[in-house]
């Protein structure tokens, strides 16, 4: 199959009951430039101006805008227009990763220096804000990693264990629900199903991140929606040497491909959150979000300069 082109507009609208008097705001809106994507182009318009704004790259690679409102303001409107061209990837054999015992071994502490790779992937071994460590995480995937099983293969095994035994139920819970009680209910949504797999593999003492993105927007009647699109979504990504790094979808139950827009990775949610910040003033709010992801044609434009960011 060919690349795939996408136009993607996200817009966030605050409504506070009072006035912002001050108000520091972070965005992770910008794709990121990867192995699997190219950004083509990226405009973030903000109402009110900021006193201040800049650009930066957060500790993950990610691209990320910070800004500073010093005047008095009861509403704030974001509106991200992005186009990013995706390249479809080819499914890679489950048989074609370490077994699960090695990586986890691969990625215990060593006297000796560890290579970059491994080094990096160890900082998403450990618990995170939202990603606990228990024996109960590890409780539940364990018939998924049988001794001697692929690393990949479990994963895709966990992923599909996942897809199968929880429902999707929108609103019945926050980024604060426990994920033991997600785990009890058997529900949730993306962000409590990644938060999921992500604990469990951990819990055995692998190493995955937590991936934020779009998927593309079709009709409500087509048979082929994917469930989370027309919002932001989240995945995860397991460390499978040594094949890299590769991306699962435990809300539809597939490996990632060309519908899927990256925007960032960290540990959790909390790290890659669209927006978040300090507030002075403003009192009670209500916030309205809108997501479009469109395939479109392939444009005649050149992809804009990005800071070079490994896959």
């Amino acid at each position: 199959m060919s690349d795939r082109h996408y136009s993607i507009r996200h817009a966030t609208i605050y409504d506070y009951e009072g006035e912002v008097v001050h108000a520091h705001q972070l965005f992770h809106l910008v794709p990121r430039a990867c192995e699997r994507q190219t950004v083509r182009r990226h405009v973030v318009e903000v109402t009110p101006a900021p006193a201040s704004r800049s650009e930066e790259v957060d500790a993950f690679g990610n691209p990320v805008t910070r800004l500073e409102f010093d005047r008095p303001h009861k509403r704030l409107e974001v509106v991200a227009e992005l186009e990013v061209e995706v390249r479809n990837g080819t499914v890679t054999t489950l048989e074609g990763g370490d077994p699960w015992e090695a990586v986890r071994d691969g990625l215990a502490y060593h006297p000796a220096a560890l290579p970059t790779e491994r080094l990096d992937a160890n900082r998403f071994r450990l618990r995170s804000p939202y990603v606990r460590l228990k024996t109960a995480f590890a409780d539940y995937a364990e018939e998924c990693f049988a001794p001697g099983t692929p690393i990949l293969a479990g994963a895709q095994t966990l992923m599909a264990k996942i897809h199968r035994e929880f429902e999707y139920a929108p609103g019945e819970t926050t980024v604060a629900t426990p994920l033991v009680e997600v785990l009890e209910k058997r529900r949730g949504v993306c962000q409590d199903f990644t938060h999921l797999m992500i604990a469990c593999l951990r819990s055995l003492g692998l190493a995955a991140r937590y991936v934020s993105g779009y998927l593309r927007t079709t009709r409500k009647e087509a048979a082929s929606l994917l469930t989370g699109s027309d919002a932001s979504h989240a995945w995860a990504s397991v460390y499978c040497p040594p094949l890299g790094w590769i991306d699962l979808d435990p809300t539809n139950g597939l490996p990632i491909g060309g519908g899927h827009v990256t925007i960032a990775w960290g540990r959790d949610f909390g790290d890659v959150s669209p927006l978040r910040g300090v507030i002075f003033g403003g009192g009670r709010h209500t916030v309205a979000v809108e997501v479009s992801t469109r395939e479109v044609a392939a444009p005649a434009s050149s992809p804009i300069e990005t800071p070079p960011l490994a896959r």
